[in-house]
């Protein structure tokens, strides 16, 4: 039904990240709360929120809204996704029960093809939007950057520590969310990016081989 990890993913993503009080925060589910602590600034807590566009030339090509807290584990980074939808099936059982990722299905329109608007909606399966966004896309950044981060996520009972790596393209970008106030993005309604990026013509590999799994397991038994 999905691919085996590592998924070799290509494709656009419109990402902003908004400073918010720690008290409007996602929950995160309560192994994961117990192993990891959000990361504060001045009281608020660091929410990314991304639009993106996987395309064909990776192992699944489909579309994605996320939400993700930046949270540490014992001083390491990593970054928990709170409130994520797809449009892939394969995608949503393999989010699930590779990675303990929640993702759910929604509909989705992402509209690039009116440079430099990236105009993006998010629809309930029945059919009610409760999101939006109309990114502009400005400098572009010379050179191509590297990717590197850790999804911590709780999986079962246990949390599960999965590596992104990748590289991308960088344009500076200005964006208007609009979120529903009583949708489940609400604890972003109202609230401006303190930063936004267009992360583009990415690769990036999400999870570890088979070999790597194997070296991790005789590692810790060691």
């Amino acid at each position: 039904m999905y691919p085996p990890e590592p998924w070799h993913l290509r494709g656009q993503m419109y990402l902003s990240v908004f400073l918010i009080p720690r008290r409007d925060m996602p929950a995160l589910p309560p192994v994961l709360a117990a192993a990891v602590r959000p990361l504060t600034i001045g009281g608020r807590v660091a929410v990314g929120a991304a639009w993106v566009s996987y395309e064909p030339g990776g192992v699944l090509h489909y579309r994605e809204l996320l939400s993700a807290v930046l949270v540490h584990e014992r001083g390491r980074p990593r970054v928990s996704i709170t409130d994520i939808w797809v449009d892939s099936v394969a995608s949503r059982e393999g989010g699930r029960r590779l990675w303990g990722i929640p993702k759910d299905l929604a509909d989705f329109r992402i509209d690039a093809d009116t440079e430099p608007l990236v105009d993006a909606t998010i629809s309930a399966p029945e059919g009610e939007s409760f999101g939006s966004a109309l990114m502009r896309l400005k400098r572009r950044l010379p050179g191509r950057f590297p990717l590197g981060l850790t999804v911590a996520q709780q999986l079962g009972q246990q949390v599960r520590r999965t590596p992104v790596r990748g590289r991308a393209g960088l344009r500076t970008a200005s964006a208007a969310w609009r979120p529903a106030a009583d949708g489940p993005l609400g604890y972003l309604a109202g609230r401006r990016p303190v930063l936004s990026l267009a992360i583009t013509d990415f690769w990036l590999v999400f999870g570890r081989s088979a070999e790597d799994r194997a070296k991790r397991t005789r590692t810790r038994s060691a």
